[in-house]
């Protein structure tokens, strides 16, 4: 099982304002959001809110914007849209979910349902942060 650093999301208030901050002031590039289908069903189960993206050309900056009910209406602890996280990309969820509970790890398995191509699960570091694990599918 491999990880590598993939992203770090922030979510905001005002997406537009930080991805221009991002894209105008670090010279962060854009990437279109046909690069990340969302599942039909996204709106549907509780998270509508706008996402932009943008890369230095190897880590990927996702702004999300913010959402305190996303945990809540998906009937989980760990709500990734609240404060943000870090992300991880795995070619073996399997195993990392092994891990998980082999270390007593609680962790919000959220499947598909943020992005139509990743199986996506969330869990708290010791501090809180949340930290993300996903597979592409």
């Amino acid at each position: 099982m491999q990880l590598e650093f993939h992203h770090i999301n922030f979510v905001s208030t005002d997406v537009n304002r930080m991805h221009k901050f991002y894209t105008s002031v670090l010279g962060l590039k854009d990437i279109p959001l046909e690069n990340f289908p969302r599942p039909s069903e996204t709106k549907e189960k509780g998270y509508s809110g706008e996402i932009k993206f943008a890369t230095d050309g190897v880590m990927q900056m996702h702004l999300a914007e913010k959402n305190l009910d996303v945990a809540y209406k998906h009937n989980t602890h760990i709500n990734p849209v609240e404060r943000g996280h870090i992300a991880f990309r795995t070619d073996d969820i399997a195993s990392f979910l092994k891990l998980l509970d082999q270390k007593k790890i609680p962790y919000a398995d959220y499947g598909t349902t943020f992005a139509k191509e990743w199986h996506q699960v969330f869990f708290h570091d010791p501090e809180g942060n949340i930290v993300e694990v996903h597979q592409k599918v």
